[in-house]
């Protein structure tokens, strides 16, 4: 079982009334184990951070990251947080979110096809 800083509770809470349009539109896809039959959990506190989408059975992160995510400061916190996830066992998929604001690209399509993420596996798309 992971660890998660309980402190983060309150701002993850907020995080999922609140989810960017992208974080919206593939979690229309994700809940209700509507891929696989597999769960996810949005907005899920892991240590020290908050991921945006987090499949347990699959030990997957998903990631959509926005214009912060660009900058000099920003990648540097996301290679912390890739190295922690990592550390944890964790396999991470970052995609941008712009490739889910408004349309589905070829990456989100394969990412949703069935068969793309398999349970007690680490069967991913590249």
């Amino acid at each position: 079982m992971l660890d998660n800083n309980k402190n983060l509770k309150n701002y993850s809470q907020m995080l999922r009334k609140d989810m960017p349009k992208a974080e919206t539109r593939l979690w229309t896809r994700l809940r209700g184990k509507q891929l696989n039959q597999i769960q996810f959990y949005r907005q899920k506190i892991i240590g020290n951070y908050i991921v945006d989408f987090y499949c347990p059975q699959a030990s997957l992160v998903i990631e959509l990251d926005g214009v912060q995510h660009y900058t000099e400061e920003g990648r540097y916190k996301d290679k912390q947080c890739d190295n922690y996830l990592q550390s944890q066992g964790l396999y991470i998929l970052r995609y941008s979110d712009r490739d889910w604001k408004t349309h589905h690209t070829p990456q989100s399509d394969r990412l949703l096809e069935k068969g793309s993420i398999s349970k007690n596996s680490r069967s991913m798309i590249s």
